[in-house]
């Protein structure tokens, strides 16, 4: 793998935005330095740009020579980006730009995520902006904020700042798709406060580090078989107390409310005549995992080291409830469309474990392309918790985006992709949120579609983008833009 300069890759100006963005952090709901970044470069253009209350930014460019009569287009991509890193990863979000590498035919970054979601679409729009050698119609650029801790920018959008009649969302993440509908989400909070005794200071402390898991997109790959950190750690402590005095001090596992779990760190002390039998019990564990799930997480590891004796432990009653409702809480696919093939209609993912200092807080995300059935795994997951005495609290609910199969932009869209690659592209709807449910909310009549390059890894450090599906991206799209339709009636 190679540090370069990416600007040199073509398309040149995407690939220079791309690194100019990366150089400035934008975690969600932290996006100030960005929409500063963002509206330098409109006012440097000498294009209209303004900012709505919410804080997305909005960049207006006329048409092009003989294009005046075409449809608006708005393109449109989310500023932020999922700040994540590996455990062994010293790293600063918010003082660090990207450390991004070319790894033969995919840029990545050096044990961060990459923010190639959305940070490619955005630096796409931000190449049409500059041009002047593009045909295409008048276009209204929309960067919203927050799009991965709850789409903020979204709901929260202006509609006033907008008079175009077809939106391009650059955010899906395989170039031979186009996406026509998504799922809503919505979030399920839980919180719990236990009882603590002190430990014997003759029992002896370990801590168990599971880790190497793939992770990924709670969405996107939540069908793929993957480990759940925290299911698979509560799954270790599930069995460990079966059969030893094991009590547990502290559990810290999983990152991003929308991220699948990579890692979980647990404490637990242990009688000190249990030490042997309780390293056994670690080893035979792990083997069963890693036989399990040796195809689809090969890396999946599970060390144990003895550490610090802590002061207190969960009360043994209330710990045996904790664990038992993380076992029984619902994870992973919950329903398939019986209407869409091989479409994901219904998920939840565990996305965050703690158990600290007295405290159990529990986060998760809930997806669905139905709002009946999204509410029905809602309700699964926050009564599994209430069941114990949690309190719980659901919030960041958003709808999903349903397929129109005769939208007159996927019509042309579609035609030009045969031409252009002599074959059919797929049609999809997909398990992540994407922002046009929310924004065909606000635009009622938008003509919407989403497509983009392939992105593989989103929200985890293996977050890649392919540098030849970025030139195939950005050839299509120009293709798509210089055929948008006349204005009906023109």
């Amino acid at each position: 793998m190679t540090a370069i300069d990416i600007s040199n890759l073509e398309p040149q100006q995407l690939w220079r935005n791309f690194a100019n963005l990366n150089a400035v952090p934008r975690a969600s709901k932290k996006e100030e330095r960005v929409i500063a970044f963002i509206r330098a470069f409109g006012e440097g253009l000498g294009l209209e740009n303004l900012q709505d209350a919410a804080g997305n930014v909005v960049i207006k460019k006329p048409a092009s020579l003989g294009m005046k009569n075409r449809e608006t287009v708005v393109l449109q991509a989310h500023l932020d980006m999922v700040h994540q890193k590996n455990g062994d990863t010293d790293f600063d979000f918010d003082t660090q730009g990207i450390d991004m590498i070319v790894d033969g035919d995919w840029v990545r970054a050096r044990g961060t995520t990459l923010g190639a979601d959305n940070g490619i679409g955005v630096a796409t729009i931000m190449a049409l902006l500059a041009a002047d050698d593009i045909v295409h119609p008048a276009l209204e650029a929309m960067f919203t904020i927050d799009e991965e801790t709850g789409m903020t920018g979204a709901k929260e959008l202006d509609p006033v700042n907008f008079s175009g009649s077809i939106l391009l969302n650059l955010d899906t993440e395989e170039d031979d798709e186009l996406t026509i509908g998504c799922a809503g989400g919505i979030d399920t909070n839980t919180n719990y406060t236990y009882a603590q005794v002190a430990v014997d200071q003759e029992d002896i402390a370990f801590e168990i580090t599971l880790k190497g898991l793939l992770g990924g997109h709670s969405g996107m790959d939540i069908h793929k078989g993957r480990g759940n950190a925290n299911k698979l750690m509560n799954r270790l402590l599930f069995e460990a107390l079966k059969t030893l005095p094991l009590q547990v001090s502290l559990i810290d596992g999983g990152s991003l409310r929308n991220a699948i779990p990579r890692e979980s760190k647990a404490v637990v002390v242990v009688p000190a005549a249990q030490k042997l039998a309780f390293l056994a019990f670690i080893g035979v564990f792990d083997a069963v995992l890693k036989e399990e799930y040796h195809t689809v997480e090969p890396a999946l590891n599970i060390t144990v080291k003895e550490c610090l004796l802590p002061d207190m432990v969960v009360d043994q009653a209330v710990l045996v409830k904790i664990i038992n409702v993380l076992y029984a809480v619902p994870n992973g696919v919950f329903r398939m469309s019986p209407d869409i093939s091989n479409l994901v209609e219904t998920s939840t993912n565990l996305a965050r474990v703690i158990i600290k200092n007295g405290e159990f807080i529990t986060q998760s995300l809930q997806r669905s392309s139905v709002e009946s059935t999204k509410t029905d795994v809602a309700n699964a997951v926050g009564a599994a918790f209430e069941n114990i005495g949690c309190s719980v609290s659901q919030s960041g609910d958003y709808p999903g985006w349903k397929p129109n199969p005769d939208s007159e932009i996927l019509r042309l869209m579609k035609k030009l992709y045969q031409q252009k690659f002599d074959k059919e592209p797929k049609v999809e709807a997909c398990h992540a949120g994407l922002e046009c449910g929310i924004l065909g909310s606000h635009l009622p009549g938008m003509d919407m579609i989403s497509f983009g390059p392939t992105i593989h890894g989103a929200h985890s450090p293996d977050e890649c983008v392919q540098i030849s599906s970025v030139q195939k991206f950005w050839g299509y799209l120009l293709a798509v833009l210089k055929e948008i339709p006349l204005v009906k009636g023109s």
